[in-house]
């Protein structure tokens, strides 16, 4: 499947891989596990989105043990990032950024988002997944419950100051708007602006909101 083109109609894919049979029809560590696994949880993901979505229903679909998923995959945002192909966990990226400290977050978190869209001309799949969550509801729900739980919320919960989840969602509509203006709508001089000009422009914005004053601080 591809994620960047078929993603708004994810939520029509039904997966066969697996049903009928016992709960392991293949041998362990085969490839096959492994595809039926992450249909499974495309399929789930699309149906019931990321929060509702559960390991042992994705292992159900798969005709797998939940033990076997664990074992390929980890945990359910490891498995949702492997399944749509992005190309970073949160698990593993958000720590990274919070071991600097909170001074120069806004600055880490814009520049991680800017390799990875440098590494592919159209921006990659992080915004194959905003043009898709732009005009499909089913894909605007597993962006968001995604993205708040596994980054959001992993940002404010490191945040020791007021108001902490509106900052890290501050943050986060900085950033996708950034994504639509330069991917999307390819708005000039955005579109093809040196990333360090971008940094300039746009870390300071992400900064205050991460550690200025915000109205309600106090309150």
């Amino acid at each position: 499947m591809s994620t960047l083109v078929e993603f708004g109609t994810l939520w029509r894919m039904r997966t066969t891989t697996g049903r009928g049979g016992g709960r392991v029809g293949r041998p362990a560590g085969s490839p096959p596990n492994r595809e039926a696994i992450l249909a499974a949880a495309r399929t789930q993901f699309a149906e019931r989105g990321y929060e509702n979505a559960t390991i042992r229903g994705i292992a159900a679909g798969a005709g797998v043990d939940p033990a076997l998923v664990h074992h390929y995959y980890g945990s359910k945002d490891q498995l949702f990032a492997a399944a749509l192909r992005l190309p970073f966990s949160p698990r593993e990226v958000v720590p990274q950024l919070l071991a600097g400290g909170v001074d120069e977050l806004g600055e880490a978190v814009l520049r991680l988002l800017l390799d990875v869209w440098a590494s592919d001309p159209s921006g990659g799949v992080l915004v194959g997944l905003v043009r898709s969550a732009i005009s499909h509801e089913v894909a605007a729900r597993m962006v968001r419950e995604f993205f708040t739980q596994e980054v959001l919320e992993r940002i404010a919960e490191a945040l020791d100051l007021s108001q902490p989840r509106l900052r890290a969602a501050l943050v986060g509509s900085q950033l996708m708007g950034l994504a639509i203006a330069r991917f999307v709508i390819r708005v000039e001089p955005i579109a093809s602006a040196d990333p360090e000009i971008l940094v300039s422009c746009c870390a300071p914005t992400l900064q205050r909101y991460l550690t200025g004053p915000l109205p309600g601080d106090g309150a």
